[in-house]
């Protein structure tokens, strides 16, 4: 069982692996190995924090419309390297420029309903229903998602979030009202994860931008195996900081649910 942490608690600490591993044990699903390509795997279920977690442990994540829910691992698989983070000039340009004020963890009800809003090329709606932004914020208040949200002025203009275990990090959505804005976020993410170590950023799925970002298509199996070298590193659970004001956890405790 995941249990709602206080103020104080989600103060960024570890979480060693047993923890999600007892999770996983817990919430079993179908092995992703022995699914077909286009990656469903189940159905149904709910999206408890526990079985939030111990899908995204087990190389699944959901994705629907309406219910039931259905449980994705795709093969093969979107995943950004972080040391592989591709920087074009025009990027490169605007991040020294520096237009956008940016912050981490501070509004991540705000994205996700963005992410929400955002219009998606050859998508008539979303699959970021009310659900799924009360499961996913409560995983924020838990300390197990995090957001970089950009900010131009007083206005959110664009953003990221996602799901963090052990050494990766599960890409959820993004979104910009402003130019390169999710992308900026999107470095401000890569420079955090890669600060600590993480072994790989999950997409998910293939798309123009993430690949132009350096994203690379990954076999499911291979994905997998990544997933679990990198699972034996404990989870950063808590509220995260930009690199230059870091959240230092080695001494923190180990929460255990």
């Amino acid at each position: 069982m995941v249990e709602e942490r206080s103020a104080r608690e989600r103060q960024c600490r570890l979480v060693p692996p047993e923890f999600i591993a007892e999770l996983s044990e817990q919430y079993p699903f179908p092995d992703p190995r022995s699914g077909y390509s286009e990656g469903l795997l189940a159905y149904g279920g709910d999206l408890d924090a526990g079985r939030l977690l111990a899908a995204y442990a087990q190389g699944l994540f959901p994705w629907y419309e309406s219910p039931p829910i259905l449980w994705y691992s795709p093969d093969p698989r979107a995943v950004l390297f972080p040391e592989a983070l591709r920087i074009n000039r025009s990027l490169a340009k605007n991040l020294r420029r520096a237009p956008y004020t940016l912050s981490l963890d501070q509004n991540f009800r705000g994205v996700i309903e963005a992410c929400a809003r955002a219009p998606r090329p050859g998508q008539s709606g979303t699959w970021i229903n009310d659900d799924m932004i009360r499961a996913y914020c409560e995983l924020h208040e838990l300390g197990f998602a995090h957001s970089v949200e950009a900010y131009a002025d007083d206005e959110l203009v664009g953003g990221i979030y996602g799901v963090s275990l052990g050494a990766a990090f599960f890409g959820e959505s993004m979104f910009s009202r402003r130019s390169d804005a999710s992308k900026i976020a999107l470095v401000a993410l890569v420079d955090r994860i890669r600060a600590w170590g993480f072994r790989v950023l999950d997409c998910q799925a293939h798309t123009e931008n993430t690949e132009r970002l350096g994203a690379v298509l990954q076999p499911r199996a291979a994905f997998l195996d990544l997933l679990s070298q990198a699972l034996e590193a404990p989870t950063r659970c808590g509220q995260w900081e930009l690199v230059g004001s870091d959240c230092r956890s080695e001494g923190g405790g180990e929460g255990g649910g």
